[in-house]
Parts: C-alpha cells; structure tokens; sequence
C-alpha cells in the first residue's frame, strides 16, 4: 500500500504548524465522507483488549490534543484506532494562548506547543461526541478534561466536577489533565495536598453520577513525565486511595536538554515526540513498580514506531496512546504498532 502521508508531509511542514494540522484534519473528513479512508489506510490487525470494564478493539489510541474538540471524530476512528481520546475540554470556552503556539523540530522528530486548552467548551464537545457515528456505532471515546485558564488553582475542582458532569453520559472513560505545562500553575495539582483535595471532590462526584446514571464511567489521571520517584509513588497511593481506574503517563515534558541549539527548542510549551520517550518509559517503569497489576498504565509519549508501542507495553503498560509519532510517520503508523503489539 502506497504511504500517501509520505508524500504529502514535506508539503504541509512548508506550512505553519497550526495551519497545517487544521488543513489535515479538514482533508481526512472529506476523505472519511467520501469513503476513501479505510481504503487508503492500512486497517489494524483486530486484537481485543479488555480493562477497566471496555473493550478496546485493539490497544493503539489517539492521545488527547490532536482533536480538542471532537469536530473530526468519525475521520479518526475511521483511521483504525482501538480508542480515541478527546479534549483537553474545559467548563467554558476559551481561546487558548496567542498564537504562534505549536512549533516543529524536525531534527529531532518532536514538537513544541504551548496551546493552551483552547476549545468550544464542554457543551459544544459532548454534543460533536453524541452526533458522531463512530460514538453511536460503539466507538470508545474518552473524554479529557481539564480547568479554564480563569479559574483560581485553589478552585481547580470545582471545574474539574464540573466538566465531569458535562461528559459523565457520553464518555467511554473520563481522563483527568493536571500535568499540562501550559495553563498556569496546572501541575501543582500534581502535589500531594491538591491532588488529594481534587481526587477526593472527583471520587464523591462520581459516586453521586453513578447513582443518577446507573453505571460507573472509568476515571484516569494523565501525569507529567517531569516526575521525581517520591512524586510517582505519593500518586500511586493516592490512585488506590481514591479508586483511580488507569493512569495515563505521560503528557509533555518542560525539560529541553534533547533539543538544545536547535531552532525553536527554547519555545516555551511541552514537548512531546522522540525526547520524552525515555522519560515517559520510566514513569510507566516506576508506576508498574508501585502498582502492580492493581490499575492499568496506558503509556504515550515518543512513540514513533511500533518497537517504540512495544517498549512502554514491555516496561508496564497495558495500552498506548500516540499523537507526534501522526505527524512525522502518518496514520500507517497505528497499523505497525498494532502489529507489534499483536498477542
């Protein structure tokens, strides 16, 4: 099968960052209306994972960001992901930080970006997830969620229950953002004394929207890959304590030693793509370590290939997630990691 996606990239990395992932997104729904993907796309090979009460149709996922806003869910599932993960969403809408936001680093097969939650709101997503036939065909969708820039660290939880209420009814599972580095002071929800407060608001919320719904929607946590081993072992108290189904590891890295001298490495933002594989493996490493076989780790972050899917399955997670590993390989890379990962 001819790898389309390799002929089209050095055209759209002529093109701003932004705009070229807008340009794309645009062009695989045409393609998806017209029936043209599953064609032009290499299908994975089906391979069930069961955890946290779903079935996964095959263990690759879409990491949250590529599609903040659900707009282009039925293009993406038609791409052969096992699941796809959708947001960060926020209460309200909000713009985001100005742009320029999101920079290329071909050298090193990495990406900066400094986005900011930007989204339609939480409203407007869950509408775009009900309306969509991959959800209303059995698609898992995960909601990621996360708090608006305005609102107070010391209030965080309330946006986060809140934003939980929102996509309690539509979401497959329900993924708490505290590790982003591009909201202010985000990742001090990552301490104990916050994470405890927040996780504890969560827990009580979602028993009450057990109750009203008569079914109990998985809830994860997507932590930083900027960690330290006493940071990672207080969270995986705290995830038993609180019932936390699966924790996600691990979102972008502020830490720029891999891409020094290079154009664009001093951007401020998270970097994700080749740098933070190995950062992001030995969260995953040091989560198994605590954990067990007590909650599931999905692994993301640096995923390339599928060696790289297999390296974060081999250190400790049942699933993975990729995101920069689309935008240097194309979406014939969901196929090879899939193979890869293939029991």
């Amino acid at each position: 099968m001819i790898d389309s996606y390799s002929l089209l990239r050095p055209w759209l990395f002529s093109l701003d960052p932004e705009r070229a992932h807008n340009i794309t997104l645009n062009n695989l729904d045409r393609a998806e209306r017209w029936g043209l993907l599953r064609c032009l796309i290499k299908q994975p090979v089906p391979d069930p994972r069961h955890l946290c009460g779903i079935t996964f149709p095959n263990p690759v996922g879409l990491a949250a960001g590529l599609d903040k806003d659900g707009k282009h869910i039925d293009a993406l599932g038609s791409l052969g992901f096992g699941f796809l993960e959708i947001g960060t969403v926020t209460p309200k809408p909000q713009p985001g930080n100005p742009k320029p936001r999101m920079f290329r680093l071909p050298q090193a097969q990495a990406l900066i970006n400094r986005m900011g939650f930007n989204n339609d709101g939480v409203d407007a997503c869950v509408k775009r997830v009900r309306n969509s036939a991959y959800w209303q065909n059995g698609g898992i969708v995960g909601l990621n969620i996360g708090k608006n820039a305005s609102t107070p660290i010391e209030d965080a939880a309330s946006d986060y229950v809140s934003a939980m209420e929102a996509v309690y009814e539509v979401a497959s599972y329900i993924t708490v953002n505290i590790s982003s580095p591009n909201t202010h002071n985000l990742r001090a929800l990552q301490e104990e004394d916050m994470l405890r407060s927040l996780l504890g608001s969560l827990h009580l919320a979602r028993e009450a929207l057990s109750d009203k719904y008569g079914i109990r929607k998985p809830l994860f946590l997507k932590i930083a890959p900027d960690l330290n081993q006493s940071d990672i072992k207080l969270i995986a108290e705290l995830l038993l304590e609180f019932k936390i189904d699966a924790i996600i590891a691990t979102n972008t890295t502020i830490a720029r030693d891999a891409v020094k001298g290079l154009q664009f490495g001093e951007e401020l933002g998270g970097l994700s793509g080749a740098p933070v594989r190995n950062a992001s493996t030995e969260v995953v490493m040091n989560l198994k370590q605590h954990l067990g076989n007590a909650i599931p780790i999905i692994g993301v972050g640096g995923i390339l290939s599928g060696a790289d899917a297999l390296e974060k399955i081999s250190a400790g997670a049942s699933l993975v997630q990729i995101y920069s590993g689309l935008i240097y390989r194309g979406p014939n890379l969901i196929a090879e990691c899939a193979a890869k990962l293939k029991k």
